[in-house]
């Protein structure tokens, strides 16, 4: 563990050592915690619900001590910020995980819009342009949004 977490920074140093935008390589973590951002930053604010469920949800995911993720956090939101269109990030995704793996994030994705007690449309929106370009069907799209919304509710 303590190697996967020491291989991390060393794709992150070796990715933003580089000024060149163009030679400087996005890893997969970093490219899905930059699509996670766009939702949670979807709705013009970060809630701390929304802050802490990003957090632990990265935490979770990759296996990472505190400092590992907030790190991951601040490059994931400076990629976002500089990003033009989320190009280099679904990309990079849609080659290295599978359908059932998309799945799994964009129902993440819903967590995290989710995460401040309310659905704003800006982050529906964005959930649904993510999960187009991840090339999920409609109703995987929808039925990730049902699973989430059960869940909320106390459902199984």
């Amino acid at each position: 563990m303590l190697d996967a977490v020491q291989q991390f920074f060393n794709r992150m140093l070796d990715a933003t050592a580089s000024n060149s935008t163009a030679n400087r390589q996005v890893t997969l973590e970093l490219a899905t915690a930059a699509l996670f951002c766009e939702i949670v930053r979807a709705d013009g604010e970060i809630d701390i619900s929304e802050r802490d469920t990003l957090r632990s949800t990265l935490q979770s995911r990759f296996r990472l001590d505190t400092d590992a993720v907030d790190e991951l956090m601040t490059m994931a939101q400076k990629e976002a910020d500089e990003a033009v269109d989320h190009y280099q990030f679904v990309s990079l995704v849609n080659e290295r995980y599978g359908y059932d793996d998309k799945i799994a994030l964009v129902t993440i994705m819903w967590r995290l819009a989710y995460a401040d007690g309310t659905l704003d449309p800006h982050e529906e929106m964005r959930v649904r342009k993510l999960a187009d370009l991840l090339h999920l069907t409609h109703s995987d799209f929808i039925r990730t949004k049902l699973l989430v919304q059960d869940e909320l509710s106390g459902g199984s």
